[in-house]
């Protein structure tokens, strides 16, 4: 067996990744503050979740 090549994958895969769930987290914090400046919170909360989740998902598709 090549020893060398099992020691390359001692880091774990997900310890490789990176999070794409904060950015539906701020998004989602972010868009009631700024929805409710404008007098829209529940409007700001959904724009800033489903902007939220469209870059987690850039983020997940470009990692896989």
């Amino acid at each position: 067996m090549n020893n060398k090549h099992d020691s390359n994958r001692s880091t774990s895969p997900a310890s490789e990744k990176s999070a794409g769930g904060i950015f539906i987290a701020f998004g989602a914090i972010a868009g009631v503050l700024v929805g409710g400046m404008l007098g829209q919170p529940s409007l700001g909360f959904l724009s800033g979740l489903a902007l939220g989740s469209i870059v987690a998902l850039i983020i997940w598709l470009r990692e896989r």
